[in-house]
């Protein structure tokens, strides 16, 4: 209902970019440029310094800002006022998650929810979790699920469930004669990571620093950003990496990967994170409820 140039406007002052503004609205830049253009012109002043490929708020901006942040404000509330009355649940829910849980997880619980609330549309946005977490906080999207543990305490973060990481090997890898290792034998091996930001990445790097180690002592051959291309990798022998024991249930059943539980054991929190804000629409509230139940019966360890 809200005014479109103000809704592009809003999306580019959150994010300081009118690329990543363009990517949140499904537009294309020129398109958004072209919005707030008109949004300029109509106020007869400029809302964004653009200088050295940044841009920055001006005086004006940071007005239109603050009171378009309290408009859309309004009208959610003002819509989802009418929707309790009516019982209707409907919308549109940007949901974001990093790759393990959007991969593994999440596409049975989306589409569980999706059957119960067919009027609701869901856009799933994939990322590692410190993305997920920047797009919370800009609110860029609605709701994340994420892998590891989230430091800003302005978020409302909510456990899921543990899961447990495991070493990963080919089968006739030296490592594969053990049922437990220590993180001490991971050093001595060729070694495959997740990309800097990666949720598996920063958990594991914690668990070596709590025994004594550090990342660099990890004979890092390989940084991939997808865990299918790792498993690929470890798969053809290159090296050994760290996993969830969630992504594995294919590969451990052909017998293609030996998965080798830590001792003591790697665990790490899947988390719903959200903004911390008095009122949501009633579609978000729906999902936060179905996702809690779903944990509660779909995801025992």
């Amino acid at each position: 209902m809200a005014d479109r140039r103000l809704r592009v406007f809003h999306a580019v002052a959150q994010l300081l970019s009118f690329t990543k503004a363009a990517e949140s609205l499904y537009m294309t830049q020129p398109a958004v440029t072209f919005q707030v253009r008109q949004l300029e012109e109509q106020f007869n002043t400029r809302l964004f310094d653009r200088t050295h490929n940044r841009i920055a708020l001006t005086e004006a901006g940071r007005s239109v800002y603050s009171y378009s942040s309290r408009i859309f404000e309004l009208y959610d509330e003002m819509d989802n006022s009418v929707r309790e009355i009516t019982g209707d649940v409907s919308g549109v829910l940007i949901i974001g998650a990093s790759m393990t849980i959007a991969e593994y997880m999440l596409p049975a619980l989306l589409g569980e929810f999706k059957r119960a609330y067919p009027e609701v549309g869901l856009r799933l946005k994939v990322g590692n979790t410190d993305a997920i977490v920047m797009m919370v906080e800009s609110n860029v999207i609605d709701l994340g699920v994420v892998e590891a543990p989230v430091s800003n305490k302005s978020l409302s973060v909510e456990l899921c469930r543990e899961d447990q990481l495991v070493a990963i090997v080919a089968p006739d890898h030296p490592l594969s004669i053990y049922d437990e290792i220590s993180a001490e034998k991971i050093l001595k091996y060729p070694y495959i990571s997740r990309e800097e930001g990666s949720g598996t990445r920063d958990v594991f790097v914690e668990y070596l620093q709590q025994h004594g180690f550090d990342e660099k002592q990890l004979n890092v051959i390989m940084e991939l950003g997808s865990p299918e291309a790792i498993k690929g990798a470890v798969e053809a022998g290159i090296g050994v990496t760290v996993m969830s024991r969630t992504t594995l249930d294919k590969e451990l059943a052909l017998g293609t990967l030996r998965a080798i539980a830590f001792n003591p054991p790697l665990v790490r929190p899947f988390s719903f994170v959200h903004q911390r804000q008095k009122f949501r629409q009633r579609a978000m509230d729906e999902l936060l409820t179905f996702a809690r139940n779903y944990c509660k019966t779909h995801c025992k360890e």
